[in-house]
């Protein structure tokens, strides 16, 4: 899959080490240096996915994951030499899709980004089947899913999340299936990594994310999305 992608990172080297990968893979690359570039380009080029570094000059590379979340589902990947569990789950919380760490492989880096490529827009045309819980609609052959006829823009991580759920309405998966089949082949997913991304999701499809009445937790096990014969007989937070 082809795409433009905007590349924040203030290390020219590395900047263009991750273009020349980047162009290997069919991709259309821009670069930028700072923060406030990498915000402009994306309101005025509107790339399929940026791939954005933390630690930027002018606005910091978190703030800008921040904004560029507020306005648009595109798929953000940081890069990041922080380390820690809550440094990673802050990047998620705040709107990002996947992250890595570095110092980090090329290859790696391209893979994540065809991950979050297929995820985003490559799901099958013939697939138009709507599954619909109460007042929420989740439109995989659109990527896109409603709130009582309101769109709701979700990273690519928690629609990811919320078609497996949708997949079997009912079920209850725990937090290993869902990272095996939301988040693919990334090793390195923590069980907290999936519970700030559904924590994420139910702010954005739940009248009230303290008593979730779609995606709901199964002490013990892990999370299903309610079924939609049961929808409406009440909650499990």
């Amino acid at each position: 899959m082809s795409a433009r992608i905007l590349v924040a990172e203030d290390d020219p080297k590395q900047a263009n080490l991750i273009r020349v990968y980047l162009e290997r893979d069919g991709h259309s690359v821009l670069l930028v240096g700072d923060g406030r570039a990498a915000l402009d380009q994306c309101r005025t080029r509107r790339p399929d996915l940026v791939v954005l570094d933390v630690m930027m000059p002018v606005v910091d590379g978190l703030d800008v994951c921040r904004i560029l979340r507020a306005e648009s589902a595109i798929p953000i990947l940081l890069l990041t030499a922080r380390t820690t569990e809550d440094d990673v789950l802050l990047g998620l919380d705040i709107g990002a899709d996947d992250y890595i760490t570095k110092p980090y492989s090329p290859r790696e880096l391209t893979a994540r980004v065809r991950a979050l490529l297929r995820r985003a827009g490559a799901v099958s045309a013939g697939n138009q089947t709507v599954l619909r819980v109460g007042d929420l609609e989740i439109d995989a052959g659109r990527f896109e899913v409603r709130v009582a006829g309101r769109p709701v823009n979700l990273t690519a991580k928690e629609f990811g999340i919320l078609e497996v759920l949708a997949g079997e309405p009912g079920r209850a998966f725990t937090r290993t299936q869902i990272i095996d089949r939301a988040f693919g082949f990334d090793r390195y997913v923590l069980e907290r990594t999936v519970d700030a991304h559904v924590m994420n999701l139910r702010r954005k499809i739940e009248a009230d994310a303290a008593e979730p009445r779609y995606v709901q937790t199964v002490f013990g096990r892990g999370y299903r999305l309610a079924d939609p014969t049961t929808a409406s007989e009440g909650s499990s937070a």
